[in-house]
């Protein structure tokens, strides 16, 4: 029979360290909406932000990732030709005005899309890299997945209305993410703000989003719509040291769309400012430490944390600092051994891990001796409490 001792009981600390008051919400006309903060991952307002809902021209950002993928990878260049087949030269809708035969180059591809939003563009990308759309359409989808975008799916490669063609909000801030963390070198073409191919449709040349010349840190993404999903945004902007992304969907017009997307950018940077609560190496709590050297550890971040916090309520923020414990010796200088979680209310939780301010070594055979012994009397005793938690550091704002 399996025989188990348990000498050490494990125990959930919880130390409460400021006061919470209520953030400022933002309620918006948009069906469905999505805001992070990208610099401190601050999730600020969702609204039916995973329901998978028809994305239109919006997932061309999905075609436009693999396509910078291709690029990262070396399989292609920004020279290099691609087709153009009868099937893309066909497709209606916003165009590039592809015709059968032409030879545009990667980078005509990426402008046509991001810029003129061409569906016939996206045919081509995806006919160039899979062979036909419908492979690239299960490529666009199974990468979806790589990326954690769990509401996510799709039929094909330009947003055309079709029963598999789904995203949900925050899965395109996901991706928007994704893209400009990850490609910094191709992120510019989205705050292009007109291109056409070959001098062909002038009146098609010009970026359709409508924040780009408004002075207020807008420099992408991409728009969409049609008379299933209405009119939506994927949109990012930078003011001073902080990024935002948003996605709306399900606006009724333009100008409602417009609006709202400028509206939303205007409360995510003046009702929420950015400060460094804690330095990187700065003690905030000890954890008791079981047959140690010495009795307990310091926990310290390992980077100065940064937080949003708004701008009416400077001091609406809570914390808890979570171990399971007493934590065994040894210990490594450097080790992870907690979690801190920071709540406002109506933002997104920020967890911090924590690490050992210093090593602990094994206790000496004398202090072992003695813990045991005082363990077995407990436990004869009745008596089968935890040693009591150390009262951390206070951490202020």
């Amino acid at each position: 029979m399996r025989m188990r001792l348990f000498l050490l009981i494990p125990s959930l600390f919880t130390a409460l360290l400021l006061a919470s008051l209520p953030a400022r919400a933002f309620d918006t006309r948009a069906s469905s909406a999505y805001v992070l903060d990208v610099t401190t991952g601050t999730v600020l307002m969702e609204k039916n932000a995973e329901v998978p809902l028809p994305p239109a021209s919006m997932s061309k950002l999905m075609t436009v990732t693999l396509l910078y993928e291709a690029l990262a990878d070396g399989r292609v260049t920004m020279s290099t030709p691609f087709g153009v087949s009868e099937r893309a030269a066909a497709m209606g809708g916003s165009t590039m005005f592809l015709n059968r035969g032409d030879r545009p180059t990667v980078e005509d591809l990426i402008q046509g899309i991001v810029v003129q939003s061409g569906n016939d563009a996206c045919v081509a990308v995806a006919e160039g890299l899979a062979g036909t759309e419908d492979s690239f359409a299960r490529m666009m989808s199974d990468r979806a997945r790589d990326l954690g975008m769990n509401n996510s799916s799709f039929g094909n490669s330009s947003g055309w209305p079709h029963p598999m063609q789904r995203m949900s909000m925050k899965d395109l801030a996901i991706l928007a993410r994704h893209i400009i963390v990850e490609f910094p070198d191709y992120y510019h073409y989205f705050s292009q703000t007109e291109y056409h191919y070959d001098g062909r449709a002038p009146d098609n040349r010009f970026n359709r989003n409508p924040l780009l010349d408004l002075g207020i840190g807008a420099d992408g993404l991409k728009t969409g719509h049609t008379q299933e999903a209405g009119y939506g945004l994927v949109g990012s902007a930078k003011q001073g040291d902080r990024r935002i992304v948003f996605v709306i969907s399900g606006m009724t017009s333009e100008k409602e769309r417009a609006d709202e997307a400028e509206a939303i950018v205007n409360w995510a940077f003046r009702q929420f400012t950015m400060k460094t609560t804690l330095k990187a190496g700065e003690r905030v709590a000890e954890a008791p430490v079981w047959l140690g050297s010495v009795d307990t550890v310091g926990l310290v971040p390992a980077q100065d944390v940064a937080l949003l916090i708004p701008a009416a309520d400077r001091e609406g923020i809570s914390a808890t600092i979570n171990w399971n414990g007493p934590i065994a010796a040894p210990i490594a200088q450097g080790q992870e051994l907690a979690e801190m979680v920071i709540s406002r209310e109506g933002l997104s939780d920020t967890v911090i891990p924590l690490f050992a301010e210093q090593g602990v070594g094994n206790a000496g055979f004398a202090k072992r001796l003695t813990v045991a012994a005082e363990r077995v009397l407990a436990l004869a005793l009745g008596n089968d409490a935890p040693p009591a938690a150390i009262q951390p550091d206070p951490v202020t704002n």
